[in-house]
């Protein structure tokens, strides 16, 4: 089991890690729409969030080893499933494979965001 940890994602805001490695597989934290350069919510609507978590979550991905391409499984928190279609054309671009994937409204996320996402994938 290996950690990962990069600066070119944000830090982690509580006791977990960006993801670990781990028999032949990426397991990432949720990332949510936090800028690397200055720790900020990027963007205020659900597609600008989305770009930004999943930017965050491929530097994680690359990190261990791994890429979008070879996401395997993603779980997606909306705040607000009023937004599940502009979400799914953010989504869409990214996750050309169409991997596995489970998508949930929560009452709320850190920071107060629109979007989080997880995913496990091939290292």
């Amino acid at each position: 089991m290996k950690k990962i940890e990069t600066t070119a994602a944000p830090a982690a805001i509580g006791p977990y890690s960006q993801a670990f490695v781990s028999g032949g597989f990426v397991f990432t934290s949720g990332q949510i729409p936090l800028s690397p350069e200055n720790g900020e919510v990027a963007g205020r609507d659900i597609k600008a969030q989305t770009h930004q978590v999943i930017k965050n979550l491929k530097v994680v991905l690359e990190a261990g080893g791994s890429s979008l391409e070879k996401v395997i499984k993603t779980t997606c928190f909306l705040s607000d499933m009023a937004n599940f279609v502009a979400f799914n054309e953010v989504y869409a671009r990214y996750f050309t494979g169409k991997p596995a994937r489970s998508t949930v409204a929560v009452k709320q996320l850190p920071r107060d965001v629109l979007v989080e996402v997880e995913a496990v994938a091939e290292a």
